[in-house]
């Protein structure tokens, strides 16, 4: 106990110093640690996060740069659909939930730099957090598997709340497991915690997120880890095998097609409803995108679902003429009711709701809907610049971030989530801030 107690005091020793050195530290991690929360938390530690830098406002001189225009760009746009929505209320409602593309970076510009010790410091620390809640979600588990007896309470959204979303924490937490990981140098409790975090993205059961988190696991070891320096050319040739093999061998070539054309439940993207509340009828992914008509009972698995969506915005871009500017932000969904109405697929059952109420699930669709090409070709820079940067930063914990960030838009409308938006741009602006940043060795 007493060994627990002098090492919380050093922590919160070391934060205190931190913090001294630069006035914000201790907010910003704060905004960054409980986005997990409630949004009334986290939206008071912004609001603290904000004053901080205000109040060194005179110390500071305020630093333009460029590259952070493109978020707050991206923010005006929303604004400014205000004037072409279809639905002004729900275009209103949804401006406020995107604040953050704009507080965040203005408030970067206008503070002292985190130094490169600082970061990676709120790295060590960010990471640490997430081991708390992770801990705290499977005790959380084990509590009500004794009390039910369910497995289920183990896995996905029943395991962190549905509102909470699986496949979102499961990025939160893939970040703090790569600072773990990457470390060259581990201490018996440093390793214990990343097999603990790789169990527990295993468990939160985001297949996409899966697939991109073992990849990029690959690409650490093979590439950038202390070994890979010493057998580079080895490891390039051994790495291209094994993805040639992945992805070109003819039979998970065929495995492909199959499950392109078969009725099966299992699919690369999450489900968005609950097959028990539709029916019995298991789309595929090519019925998805050809069937001239659907019912109550048919079941979109997550990838046909997502397929589906896709389908629908064609089908809008081109009827409705909106190429250029969209429908307006969050205005899209009168759209999409209409076209689930035309196409009879389940509109909700009591409780739950239908395949009308959600949105496209994919990031990259959205903004084009929504905002038009602008709005989807500033994202794209957006992400192509942070990878970019990230590679030549040559920061593991960095790449990992703009890889996800790439791969989560496939599958999730992560920027229309409050949630999603202010860890997008917490994590943006502080690996972006300076045009340089030399990775160092992590330290506790």
């Amino acid at each position: 106990m007493e060994n627990i107690f002098n090492f919380l005091s050093n922590v919160w020793l070391d934060i205190k110093q931190e913090n001294k050195a630069h006035f914000s530290f201790i907010p910003f991690l704060l905004v960054l640690g409980t986005i997990p929360l409630s949004y009334g938390v986290n939206n008071v530690f912004l609001v603290i996060f904000a004053i901080s830098v205000l109040l060194r406002l005179s110390k500071n001189t305020f630093q333009f740069q460029n590259f952070f225009m493109l978020p707050i760009g991206l923010f005006s746009l929303m604004c400014i659909s205000y004037f072409w929505s279809i639905d002004t209320s729900a275009t209103l409602k949804a401006i406020p939930k995107e604040i953050a593309l704009l507080i965040i970076p203005l408030l970067f510009m206008a503070m002292k730099p985190f130094t490169k010790e600082q970061i990676q410091k709120i790295l060590q620390y960010y990471s640490y957090i997430m081991v708390l809640y992770v801990v705290f979600y499977l005790v959380k588990a084990a509590v009500r598997f004794y009390l039910t007896g369910d497995t289920g309470v183990f896995f996905y959204h029943e395991l962190v709340t549905k509102e909470l979303n699986a496949i979102h924490v499961s990025v939160y937490v893939a970040i703090a497991f790569f600072y773990f990981f990457t470390k060259e140098v581990k201490t018996g409790t440093e390793k214990l915690i990343s097999f603990l975090l790789f169990g527990f993205i295993i468990l939160l059961s985001s297949k996409n997120i899966i697939l991109v988190f073992v990849l990029l696991i690959l690409i650490e070891y093979f590439f950038y880890s202390k070994i890979a320096h010493k057998m580079r050319l080895r490891n390039l040739l051994l790495f291209s095998v094994l993805f040639i093999s992945l992805f070109f061998v003819g039979k998970i070539k065929d495995r492909f097609m199959y499950e392109f054309k078969s009725n099966t439940e299992k699919s690369l993207s999450s489900t968005v409803i609950d097959k028990s509340m539709v029916g019995v009828n298991v789309l595929s992914v090519k019925e998805a995108w050809t069937n001239e008509k659907f019912s109550p009972n048919d079941f979109f698995p997550g990838t046909a679902f997502r397929v589906y969506q896709a389908r629908l915005f064609f089908e809008l871009i081109q009827e409705d003429n909106v190429f250029w500017i969209g429908f307006g932000l969050n205005a899209s969904y009168k759209k999409l009711e209409e076209k689930a109405i035309k196409y009879d697929v389940f509109r909700g059952n009591g409780p739950e709701e239908g395949y009308q109420s959600k949105n496209f699930h994919n990031q990259y669709i959205q903004n084009f809907a929504e905002l038009g090409v602008f709005g989807f070709l500033l994202l794209v820079i957006i992400l192509v610049v942070s990878l970019k940067k990230s590679i030549q930063n040559k920061d593991f914990v960095q790449i990992a971030f703009a890889v996800l960030m790439i791969s989560l838009f496939l599958t999730e409308s992560f920027l229309w989530r409050q949630r999603g938006v202010v860890f997008f741009t917490l994590l943006f602006c502080l690996f972006y801030k300076e045009n340089t940043f030399a990775p160092k060795k992590n330290s506790l």
